[in-house]
């Protein structure tokens, strides 16, 4: 997965926050790992409950992981994505989570979205076609 995200010191977020946060950056590491499918059916049931996640939210949720891992803040966006994921679900809510390719290049990529556009993402995400996708259950 192949888009980068940079770490600013606006998102990080307070120091009684980041242990949840480091949490989900932990667990999204050891998720990531999961095959696609298994990865999309534990997604499916962790998003079980929880409101759509605004767009605040999801921005804030981000700019967390990024601030607080080296590694989501540059090529590791399936880890940034589920960590997000993860971390706005610790919150009670979820954002549409998706994972996509293009082909001319070919690349792949991970995001999340909310209010029915992608998160913090650069404008090139417009040319990738959504391969999986776990939205918030209505």
């Amino acid at each position: 997965m192949s888009l980068h995200a940079y770490a600013s010191r606006a998102g990080r977020p307070p120091w009684h926050r980041r242990p949840v946060a480091l949490a989900a950056i932990g667990a999204a590491r050891l998720i990531e790992r999961m095959p696609p499918a298994r990865i999309r059916r534990l997604l499916l049931r962790l998003r079980g409950g929880a409101r759509p996640a605004t767009a605040d939210e999801a921005l804030a949720a981000r700019q967390a992981v990024v601030a607080l891992s080296m590694r989501c803040a540059g090529q590791g966006c399936l880890q940034r994505s589920i960590a997000a994921a993860l971390l706005c679900r610790s919150r009670g809510s979820w954002p549409t989570w998706r994972t996509g390719v293009r082909t001319e290049p070919f690349r792949a990529h991970a995001w999340i979205e909310a209010d029915g556009a992608p998160v913090d993402e650069p404008a090139e995400l417009a040319h990738f076609h959504p391969l999986m996708t776990v939205a918030p259950q209505n």
